[in-house]
């Protein structure tokens, strides 16, 4: 029995619609699953340059240019963790930034920059290929890294063996074929140096819970009354106009140094 014409033609419109349906089903385009959905990276933090450290002045003013680098600042800067800029932090950097615990996050970061800057001109005279072996008795060891005796190089005077201890990006099969002050040897460019002062630095004030002036700390100008940490705290003058008024008195004079230790202590570099 034929099919009445209204219902074929009810039929043909109703598969054409399907039809249509199907066809702008295909052309739309697919849900992204949730692991394509991109995630905004995270802003980068606001940066400020740190003031230049009274060695850094009088450089200019003689128009060395072996001196500190503003690109220097932001290696530093971008690289500290948050331990470093937690407000709490305030309390051990008190003698030199009274403000610390209270200002920005970007004046906290400029505080370290400028922190660093000064122990560089402390140990190094800002020199980024300075390269020291220390003739005394106490501290001329042999370098568990390169097996010679230690020498203490670039900005912030430091060795192979920190490559082991802290993690610090220096290759001494690259290294040991160049002259003592050749910028190419990693131990003497100035990021990698930086970096490594930072993770000395954190482990010191954060791992090790130990104050920034300590008779342990990797650095001699960090110990109180050692050579050095006169120029050191002279060097601090200049901080952050954020940080408020340092106060310039010189720690108490220990009257015994520490003798070296293992690398459970900051000392075992020795200088």
């Amino acid at each position: 029995m034929a099919m009445p014409r209204n219902i074929r033609f009810a039929i043909c419109l109703l598969a054409a619609g399907m039809a249509s349906g199907l066809v702008a089903f295909r052309n739309d385009p697919p849900t992204p699953s949730p692991a394509a959905i991109a995630v905004p990276a995270s802003p980068d933090p606001e940066l400020k340059p740190a003031p230049s450290t009274p060695i850094a002045e009088e450089k200019a003013v003689l128009g060395d240019d072996d001196t500190w680098r503003p690109e220097w600042d932001a290696t530093i800067e971008k690289a500290l963790p948050d331990d470093l800029l937690s407000p709490k932090m305030g309390r051990k950097v008190a003698q030199f930034c009274p403000r610390f615990g209270s200002i920005s996050e970007a004046d906290r970061r400029a505080f370290w920059a400028y922190l660093f800057q000064a122990l560089s001109g402390a140990e190094a005279g800002l020199n980024a290929t300075a390269d020291v072996q220390h003739t005394d008795p106490q501290v001329a060891v042999v370098d568990g890294v390169s097996h010679r005796m230690v020498r203490a190089q670039g900005l912030l005077q430091l060795t192979y063996e920190d490559s082991r201890r802290y993690g610090c990006d220096f290759n001494w099969k690259a290294d040991k074929h160049l002259p003592p002050h050749d910028p190419r040897k990693t131990i003497l460019q100035p990021e990698n140096n930086l970096l490594c002062g930072v993770s000395i630095l954190e482990n010191q004030l954060i791992d090790q819970k130990k104050p920034l002036m300590s008779v342990s700390s990797y650095w001699s100008t960090l110990r109180p009354g050692w050579p050095g940490n006169r120029v050191f705290v002279q060097q601090m003058r200049n901080v952050p106009a954020a940080c408020g008024t340092p106060r310039m008195t010189m720690p108490k004079r220990v009257t015994a140094p520490p003798k070296n230790v293992d690398s459970a202590g900051l000392v075992a570099r020795g200088d």
